[in-house]
């Protein structure tokens, strides 16, 4: 019987390490740009904690192993665990219709029971550490609700043929011995005659952590100072019959499904030291639906289908292990890099339950939780090949589409072409929980809590931020656009609605509404200049919406060009892959922090305070509060101009219209029309201690004056719908204006 560990609390790691961060966030006055979920301290997962023997740092990139304080680590890709691929879909797949674009390859579903949480066999990491009479393996779960509910093998060693992995595990691989965990009970078995060989090994559990420790001894195995080979596979327990437990066609309480047209279905779920998951890419664009890739399973999913897992194993070397040798292996299969596209994990502030939730969709403007509820979430991250700028790295969100995940960019054109612009900026693609956040709440947050986490592992140039993203992810550049303009020098929306209204087949159409309609809000974006990219034959994103949007663009005076593109579709620009244009306009422009003119629009509606995403603030103006809430969707706005800066608003010059061509794609020359307005400069003018502002339903607005270029006197001229308070932080002054 094994033992259940007491938590040892222990700090989460940094990757590249804080000090080196220094100055990626702003750090003058308030108030900060963006929410304050950006700014929150890293939080701590339990998975990432050491205890007890273990003392290395966890690697925190998908698909790689490293040599660290006398351990050897493996660290696996978030969330799939989907196990081998079979012949057809389980009839009751809960993710049916909500992946079209993130479809995992392996078919399995877990059973239906909750104590599986649709995400019971997910491997987080592998270690080994060699001890004075003992090996030491430590397994780290995603999940673990029940530990008698999970099983792991790891094969040891080879022999000539490929050996049967034990307890009806339904997989083969050239092991000398098989050592099974299951629950706090664990065996070690030769792997030509399944004999045991005792003493059995020693197991202990902290469920806190989802960690598993077994011990074996060197009385039965000592692997010395030998190079060992090294596989394993992860999968779930049938506590009644002492043997894993096989998928059937379709998933019951008890029994996982997804096996249809497997003859001997593997029990294995996720399978670790899987060093070359190839990327998904959209062209050509069979693979896409035919044999994806989009959570690094294709290998996985394949080779299980055979029952295999051979192919998966790492040869660890305990000549290393025995001299504490720190090795990152790069540049070798598994190594760890240090540039280029790369899958990392996420230690979130939230955990809203353990596991994966597909029940509830996300496709209205609510408090999503997303699909994926733990406190670990994958992100995908492209750093520049050169060196590090000299000011840090830029930082651009491209942010996935609906019915998509985090690896929509890996390895494309799109994330490689904005990446190496200019001096190198660093691209950044959240999973948002899920494929339908929209990126409200908790999946709204999942943008930040990434950016964050980037921040402090990387030095960022502050100033130098962009947003992008598709269909959805164009929505989201929108949305968070307007919310945090503060934050962005440039945005550019592709094929995004300009609501939350686009329509995937089979699903029934997303909510839209006021709520949702990001035009109302445009005013915001005063500072930022746009690129829009549509089609003109987009089926989901029917042109006339884009085409509005521009237009109010094009009313408000602001900077934007829209490139329509001649008989493209929704997938055109996908599949196409080429960025240039897109990437040369994000440029290396600065985000404008204090700006003579700020117009913003206040909208409740996307504030979600329990996820820290607050947007009631931009540039010098703060503590934005509505007088009336009433209403669906109600509204306020503040338009602000300081006469400190001494500039005028610059001339807008006449729109423009010409033809263009996108080339070098995936599909040839992809002709559009460009509508666009520009800017003269901004002229000079007397600087004055005046400030104007024109409020419509606000009942307080907060001025900073040092960042406007004010004193704590200035001459207001104000102009209000109705009461409104009127703040000059830090000057002691609070003045009301249009009623009592």
């Amino acid at each position: 019987m094994g033992v259940v560990l007491a938590g040892v609390v222990a700090t989460t790691t940094l990757w590249g390490g804080a000090a080196a961060a220094s100055g990626s966030l702003y750090q003058g006055s308030p108030p900060r740009p963006g929410p304050d979920i950006l700014y929150r301290p890293l939080a701590q997962a339990p998975q990432l904690e050491n205890g007890g023997i273990w003392r290395a740092k966890p690697i925190l990139i998908s698909g790689t192993s490293a040599y660290r304080q006398g351990e050897f680590l493996y660290q696996d890709f978030l969330y799939d665990d989907h196990g081998a691929r079979g012949e057809s879909r389980d009839p009751g797949d809960p993710r049916s219709g909500e992946d079209t674009f993130s479809q995992p390859n392996g078919t399995y579903t877990y059973p239906t029971n909750p104590v599986y949480a649709n995400n019971a066999a997910d491997l987080v990491e592998l270690r080994v550490k060699p001890l004075p009479n003992a090996t030491a393996f430590r397994i780290t779960l995603n999940t673990l609700k029940d530990p008698a509910a999970v099983a792991t093998t790891i094969a040891i060693g080879t022999a000539p043929l490929h050996r049967h992995f034990p307890h009806g595990a339904n997989a083969t691989g050239p092991a000398a011995l098989f050592l099974t965990v299951h629950g706090w009970r664990a065996d070690l078995v030769r792997s030509r005659d399944s004999q045991p060989i005792r003493p059995a090994p020693q197991v202990s559990i902290d469920q806190r952590r989802r960690q598993i420790q077994v011990l074996v001894s060197h009385r039965v195995w000592d692997p010395g100072r030998r190079t060992v080979r090294l596989a394993a596979g992860v999968g779930l327990w049938n506590k009644a019959t002492g043997r894993y437990l096989v998928p059937g066609d379709a998933a019951t309480a008890t029994r996982p499904g997804g096996g249809g047209g497997l003859s001997s279905p593997t029990a294995f779920f996720n399978t670790a030291f899987r060093f070359h998951e190839p990327w998904q890419h959209t062209f050509p664009p069979a693979s896409v639906f035919d044999d994806p890739a989009w959570w690094r399973d294709r290998q996985q999913g394949n080779t299980l289908a055979d029952g295999r897992v051979g192919p998966f194993h790492a040869m660890v070397d305990f000549a290393k292990l025995e001299a504490g040798v720190t090795d990152n292996l790069r540049g070798e299969a598994g190594g760890v890099p240090i540039a280029g596209p790369m899958d990392r994990i996420l230690a979130s502030h939230f955990e809203t339950k353990q596991g994966a939730d597909y029940s509830i969709p996300c496709g209205s403007p609510n408090d999503c939780q997303g699909e994926l509820r733990g406190r670990l979430q994958p992100y995908s991250i492209y750093v520049p090949r050169g060196p590090v700028p000299p000011d840090g790295y830029g930082m651009t969100l491209l942010l996935h589409s609906l019915a998509a995940n985090y690896n929509q960019f890996g390895d494309s054109r799109h994330q490689s072409q904005v990446g190496e612009r200019g001096p190198g900026s660093i691209v950044i693609t959240p999973e948002g929980r899920g494929p339908d956040g929209w990126y409200y709440g908790h999946a709204g947050a999942d943008t930040f809590e990434v950016w964050a986490d980037v921040a402090r592992r990387h030095r960022l140039d502050q100033r130098w931020t962009s947003i992008s993203g598709y269909s959805m992810g164009g929505y989201g550049t929108y949305k968070l656009a307007t919310q945090h303009p503060d934050l962005f020098a440039r945005a550019n929306p592709i094929v995004g609605p300009p609501g939350l209204g686009i329509w995937v087949p089979p699903g029934p159409p997303q909510p839209g509404g006021h709520a949702s309609n990001t035009n109302r809000m445009l005013a915001s974006v005063r500072n930022i200049p746009f690129l829009i990219w549509n089609g003109s034959q987009d089926e989901l994103v029917p042109v006339a919406g884009p085409v509005a949007q521009a237009q109010t663009f094009d009313d408000l005076g602001y900077r934007y060009r829209f490139d329509l593109f001649t008989n493209a579709d929704h997938f055109a620009f996908a599949v196409n892959d080429q960025y240039a244009p897109a990437a040369a306009f994000l440029g290396t422009h600065e985000t404008i922090l204090n700006p003579a003119h700020v117009s913003y629009v206040v909208n409740p509606t996307m504030d979600f305070p329990g996820a820290g995403t607050v947007a009631d603030h931009a540039y010098w103006l703060s503590g934005l509060k509505l007088r009336d809430s009433g209403g669906t969707a109600p509204l306020g706005k503040v338009d602000a101009r300081s006469e400190g800066f001494g500039r005028s608003d610059p001339a807008e010059n006449p729109t423009q219209t010409q033809p263009g061509t996108l080339q070098g794609g995936n599909l040839g020359p992809m002709p559009y029309t460009e509508q666009s307005k520009s800017w003269g400069l901004a002229p000079q003018a007397t600087t004055r201690n005046v400030l104007h502002l024109d409020a419509e339903n606000l009942a307080r607005v907060v001025v900073h004056p040092a960042r406007a270029r004010l004193n704590c006197f200035p001459q207001l001229d104000v102009t209000t719908d109705g009461p409104l308070r009127l703040t000059l932080a830090g000057c002691g002054r609070t003045l009301t204006f249009g009623g009592p």
